[in-house]
């Protein structure tokens, strides 16, 4: 049986709500915000719970290039 941190839930709602604030971020770049905010946490715990609430950050767009 997996052990659940003791702070897992509170981490979700603190990634949940990074994630739609700063909505064109990533997990690396939330991961750096909560770090920033005193979170004691990787990024591949960030990562797993991104991936488990089904978060994700809008894909960026190529500029097009020029035909002669």
């Amino acid at each position: 049986m997996p052990t659940v941190p003791a702070d897992e839930d509170a981490l979700t709602r603190a990634v949940i709500a990074m994630a739609s604030e700063y909505e064109p971020y990533g997990y690396r770049r939330v991961t750096a915000l909560l770090q920033a905010a005193g979170w004691q946490v990787g990024k591949d715990r960030v990562q797993r719970i991104w991936r488990r609430e089904g978060l994700k950050a809008p894909q960026k767009h190529r500029p097009r290039s020029r035909l002669a």
